[in-house]
């Protein structure tokens, strides 16, 4: 395993880790859902000018090791990372990890847990396709999916798209797969304190992934960023590649209120889906937030 180091800073490293680095610490590979694989990616973060870079694959790290090589072959500094589905107040709350060991055998087998009913599940949409006259829907989704431990929604909404049953991705969202819509089947995720603590445990920062995304009513919010706290969470995602500008504003305040670490990334997942390319976010953080890479430090892979 290539450690981060303990020590100073090597000379290839930014001078100074300060809030403006164009830092983009929440993607996806073809590991999870992502279309690139974690070399070309890493390439792509490059060439798009990125700082500080972390491939977040849902609930799985089977791609650390290759984004940490390509990264460090790149000269770009990196941080471990995973993204974990957390069900909360009945909802899907997405918590990153950033910094932890990727080898630790807690959140190994906690990921490979929580990945386990992506199958079954994913089989049950196939099912409710079938019942409004979109056979083989599973199989269609099954090519989209690098690793089929990981199918999801996402891979349906590419075979539907490609099968001309939708014309783009968002309009699949609309029509299917969410909830009261045919192909929609909810799932147990882990739970938030577990989540949190797998990515403690192994020396990692937990940060809330893109909270302006959930719907949360204030009560309902409070009560998650204060449980999140209370099991050990230090972060939040502020400018991230779904977030408004009025998101951006109301989770500064947020970060600044409850003493959250600030995080951000673009959620890529492809050129051709994505809202926001991998480093290219047009927002950096405020100057008034501390940055989650000011506590990760010596957490990351820099480059020789």
């Amino acid at each position: 395993m290539n450690a981060p180091s303990d020590t100073a800073p090597s000379p290839a490293a930014p001078s100074t880790l300060h809030p403006q680095i164009n830092a983009d610490l929440h993607c996806h590979s073809t590991v999870s859902d992502g279309t690139l694989a974690p070399e070309a990616l890493a390439a792509r973060a490059k060439a798009n000018g990125v700082e500080l870079w972390a491939l977040t694959d849902h609930d799985e790290v089977g791609g650390q090791q290759r984004a940490m090589a390509a990264a460090k072959a790149a000269g770009l500094p990196y941080l471990t990372g995973a993204e974990i589905s957390v069900t909360f107040a009945g909802k899907v709350v997405h918590i990153v990890g950033l910094g932890f060991d990727h080898d630790d055998p807690r959140i190994v087998e906690g990921l490979r847990a929580t990945r386990g009913g992506r199958g079954a599940r994913a089989k049950e949409m196939s099912d409710g396709l079938a019942q409004v006259g979109i056979p083989g829907a599973y199989e269609g989704a099954l090519k989209f999916a690098g690793n089929p431990e990981l199918i999801s929604r996402t891979h349906f909404a590419r075979f539907l798209v490609e099968s001309g049953q939708c014309s783009d991705v968002p309009e699949v969202f609309r029509r299917f797969l969410t909830e009261g819509k045919p192909g929609y089947v909810p799932h147990r995720w882990a739970a938030l304190g577990d989540a949190v603590g797998w990515i403690v445990d192994a020396g990692g920062l937990a940060v809330i992934a893109h909270p302006g995304r959930y719907g949360f009513t204030p009560t309902e919010e409070y009560a998650l960023i204060t449980e999140f706290i209370a099991h050990g969470g230090r972060g939040i995602e502020v400018v991230t590649g779904s977030h408004t500008a009025a998101d951006m504003i109301q989770y500064t305040d947020t970060a600044l209120e409850f003493d959250l670490l600030a995080s951000r990334g673009s959620d890529f997942h492809s050129p051709e889906e994505s809202r926001v390319d991998v480093g290219k976010l047009d927002q950096h953080l405020s100057g008034r937030l501390k940055p989650v890479w000011g506590a990760l430090e010596h957490r990351i892979h820099w480059p020789d």
